[in-house]
């Protein structure tokens, strides 16, 4: 505790990465030396046991764990689980009670109420003071009876205990001997003898004032600029977030009929209405897709009994769908939904197929069983040939490698088994009920009324329609040349036109209901500081009309501002619109490091991250210093900042050590010392005439805590005597500047450069930074790579790539053995080759980007430009088989 950053480095964070370096299957290895605390992140490759791996780093760390400093406490050990963030933030304010009663209110009931909620994983309080027992030593005191910390110390770990001694075995019973030497009350601590020495002795209240009250805070809670007491509550991983965040929803309303007067309990975060609200939009859409299917069926079928046939394969196979969902494990959750929304149209296109060629066997003359046996049967190959085609796309998505692929297995799975139930149900229901139930004879023949005229009519024009597409047909059968030409023209100008004018990005850009705002002040600023500072710019936020309220999480390096602009419907503004003028209000304010950031997914990060690493952290500062001059100059590039705080100050305590080793002092003597005076130490607990248990602290007093000259007059105790001398005595100090943290990566020193992008897409401001970045001179061990959301995008893009690769070579195999010939699928092939001519259009139109999303809509149309292409080079086969010139085929069956 209280270790500098570089300390922690040194003696804690080189030691265990070398001893983790012998453990197999890691992914990557991020280290944060910061002040008197070490972290190690291990991320492991996807299907790592990790209940293997946890035992692998325990055993690596107990192997180094007698190289580690002696005043450590003992590393801990635990899952990061990335589905454990909060789901929901409260906040507790009163206008009546003090912020100690709210603090107790919170913690000792409140939050055990929502630990009792089925689904709730963990309750954080933050913000709440806490109980206790503070010993605050007057240096001066100290210095005038010449005692140093350590006694004091060992005193009260001495004189404060409760322990049990032995046992007394009689002959019929045996009675356990505890011996009770705890204190009872503050008076009693304040008796403790630290010294005794012939007649004199010293009690700590003599040193020191003992006093009932609360822990020094190292966070704040503010809503709106006014203090309150924050819970953040997680779910379990079986949990769903919806019903577990109602629950809690339905608690705050039956805990607030119970609060005193003033006294209120706010919902200020809600991720399960987040989660509600997507869910929702993607089930909107999917009764919208379905409804809107059902209306064009109707349109071109004039036929409610044939629009029924065909309708009845959307509730079948959504249905199925959801079975199958459910066996494989998974739970209805966004991508589930979203791959159900998506094949909506291609669910009822089978039986479309079906129906149109059985209605097209009855308009011939057949009786509606034989049309029904004979219509599903000549195309039945065809149709099995176009479902398997979307199967082969999403097959591959669903089992790509790593976290992409348990991303994406629920949507590529429900997709393949909402098809496949689909393709069942054309070739069984379908026909079932178009023998049985379908129009009676001449129905197409027979007068038409009402709405059934106007679709007629309108039928009647799109078949003339249909004959004008003929001749172009015939146009281009006998301009070959120039539309190869003019087929290429178009792809390469839609490619160049991607390229100067499209833009990618990892996640399309949302209207969001939060705009946050990251503050980081000077890393040697105070707790009030960075309140006073975020205070600054929230209240800025609060001056625009769209702001509902602020929620600030302050630290003493800064903090977050979550500011509430409400739903979209209740505002003109979008989301990054408000974020762009919030950012040019937070521009006019000094003292600190204001960063708005307008997407809150993917852990709030800013888009544009390069890492910068190397052995040496002063040439890293120099390198990346450079590279932020050079970034300013990308068009889009805002909000500019590095992972690394500014250095903070620090006294610098040099040990004279053949002076101390001579006095009997050692290194850990006077660390143990300073550690006691100025960081704290908890010395055991007291239990107050209540029964609540509190900590038991020493330190030196607040006032004696802002004087440097009290570290150079710490009296150091000179061990095996009483002999006490002073630290200026055996030590140099002098003030400096440190490190205020410290990151690794892989073992490496690491410095990160980010930006958002603002009027661009991220990948293009991304993709400009790393130009920039790759033509500095590195030294030797030195380098840079892609960080966080543009890592991402570039891993995940680069799987997608893969599977959409393999996934048309699987559409491949299949065609080859439908039509038994391997050139004859090359016509459906060719016509994948030119999919991005419409993709690009469609995204310069809508001002959208290459993103995760329109990924997944190129792939489903990949497979739907495959079905089409099948059904038609099957039915100009046929044609051609049964005596059909080549053109004449062609025309006929498109």
């Amino acid at each position: 505790p209280g270790a500098s950053p570089d300390s922690v480095e040194r003696e804690v964070i080189n030691r265990v990465e070398k001893a983790l370096q012998g453990i197999a299957g890691v992914y990557q290895t991020r280290s944060t030396a910061s002040e008197g605390l070490a972290r190690v992140i291990m991320v492991f490759n996807f299907g790592k046991n990790m209940v293997e791996a946890a035992d692998e780093v325990r055993n690596a760390i107990a192997s180094v764990r007698h190289k580690l400093p002696v005043e450590i406490r003992e590393p801990v050990l635990f899952r990061v689980d990335p589905a454990a963030q909060p789901i929901m933030q409260l906040a507790l304010s009163s206008t009546q009670q003090s912020h100690a009663e709210i603090s107790r209110l919170a913690e000792d009931q409140l939050a055990d109420r929502f630990r009792a909620i089925n689904g709730v994983a963990t309750v954080n309080v933050s913000g709440a003071l806490r109980r206790e027992l503070s010993v605050l030593l007057h240096a001066g005191k100290l210095r005038e009876y010449n005692i140093s910390v350590t006694e004091v110390v060992a005193a009260l770990r001495a004189q404060n205990a409760t322990a049990p001694v032995g046992m007394v075995r009689g002959q019929l019973e045996n009675q356990s001997i505890r011996l009770i030497g705890r204190i009872e009350s503050p008076a009693e601590f304040e008796r403790i003898v630290v010294r005794r020495r012939g007649n004199e002795v010293v009690r700590l209240g003599q040193l020191a004032s003992v006093q009932d009250g609360f822990a020094e805070l190292s966070g704040l809670s503010v809503r709106s600029g006014h203090p309150n007491v924050a819970m953040s509550i997680t779910r379990t991983r079986e949990a769903s977030t919806v019903s577990v965040a109602d629950e809690i929803r339905a608690q705050v309303v039956e805990i607030s009929k119970t609060l005193p007067a003033g006294t209120k309990l706010e919902v200020v975060q809600d991720g399960g209405r987040a989660a509600s609200n997507s869910l929702d939009n993607v089930i909107h859409a999917l009764v919208f897709g379905a409804g809107l299917t059902v209306l064009v069926v109707y349109l071109f079928l004039n036929s409610w009994r044939s629009t029924l046939i065909t309708a009845l394969s959307l509730p079948t196979s959504v249905i199925a769908a959801f079975i199958a969902v459910w066996l494989c494990g998974f739970t209805l959750n966004f991508m589930s939904l979203l791959g159900l929304s998506l094949a909506i149209g291609v669910l009822i296109d089978d039986a479309i197929v079906v129906r149109e060629n059985i209605v097209r066997h009855m308009e011939r003359g057949s009786e509606r069983r034989r049309a029904a046996l004979e219509g599903t049967a000549e195309i039945g190959l065809a149709v099995t040939a176009t479902t398997m085609s979307i199967v082969a796309v999403f097959v591959p998505v669903a089992f790509m490698p790593g976290v992409s692929g348990e991303w994406f297995r629920p949507f590529g799975l429900t997709v393949v088994a909402s098809v496949l139930v689909s393709l069942l149900i054309s070739f069984t229901l379908d026909p079932m009920l178009s023998a049985y139930w379908g129009d009676p004879p001449g129905f197409q023949h027979a007068p038409r009324r009402g709405l059934s005229r106007w679709l007629a009519r309108f039928n009647v024009w799109f078949d003339h329609q249909a004959d004008r597409y003929g001749k172009v047909i015939a146009w281009a059968l006998h301009h070959r040349r120039w539309m190869f030409f003019f087929t290429v023209a178009s792809l390469v100008a839609a490619l160049a036109l991607q390229v100067k004018f499209g833009g990618t990005s990892f996640l399309p850009t949302s209207d969001q209901d939060t705009v946050a705002i990251e503050v980081r002040t000077p890393s040697s600023s105070s707790l009030e500081y960075a309140r006073l500072k975020m205070e600054a710019a929230g209240a800025l936020a609060r001056t625009l009309p769209e702001v509902k309220a602020t929620n600030s999480y302050v630290n003493a390096s800064g903090g977050r501002i979550y500011v509430d602009i409400g739903e979209g419907k209740e505002r003109k503004r979008s989301s990054p619109a408000i974020a762009k003028e919030l950012r040019s209000l937070v521009a006019r304010l000094v003292g600190a490091e204001y960063v708005v950031l307008d997407d809150l997914s993917g852990g709030a990060q800013k888009p544009v991250q390069i890492r910068f690493s190397g052995p040496d952290i002063r040439r890293l500062q120099e390198l990346t210093g450079e590279f932020m001059e050079k970034m300013k100059s990308v068009k889009g590039a805002v909000d500019i900042g590095l992972s690394e705080q500014d250095p903070q100050d620090e006294l610098r305590i040099e040990l004279d050590r053949g002076l101390a080793n001579a006095l009997g002092i050692s290194a850990a003597d006077a660390a143990q010392a300073l550690r006691v005076a100025f960081a704290g130490v908890e010395v055991g607990d007291w239990v107050d005439p209540a029964g609540e248990t509190r900590d038991v602290s020493v330190r030196l007093h607040p006032s004696d805590r802002v004087d440097a000259s009290n570290i150079e007059r710490l009296p150091i105790a000179v061990s095996g005597s009483n002999q006490i001398v002073p630290l200026e005595q055996i030590a140099t100090i002098s003030l400096g500047k440190g490190p205020s943290q410290i990151q690794h990566v892989d073992g490496k020193r690491m410095i990160t450069v980010s930006a958002n992008a603002q009027g661009r897409a991220s990948g293009e401001v991304t993709a400009d930074a790393m130009k920039l970045a790759r033509a500095m001179n590195f030294p030797p061990g030195y380098g840079l790579e892609l960080a966080g959301a543009s890592r991402d995008q570039q891993e995940v893009f680069r799987e997608m790539a893969i599977a959409l690769v393999m996934g048309v070579a699987l559409m491949y195999l299949i065609l080859v053995m439908q039509f038994g010939s391997f050139t004859a699928p090359v016509p459906v092939m060719l016509s994948l080759l030119f999919t991005p001519i419409g993709v690009v259009l469609a995204l310069l139109v809508t001002r959208g980007t290459l993103n995760l999303m329109s990924f997944i809509g190129v792939i489903m149309l990949m497979g739907l430009v495959a079905k089409n292409a099948i059904l038609l080079l099957d039915a100009a086969r046929t044609r051609e088989r049964a005596g059909m010139d080549r053109e004449e085929a062609l025309m006929e069956a498109g």
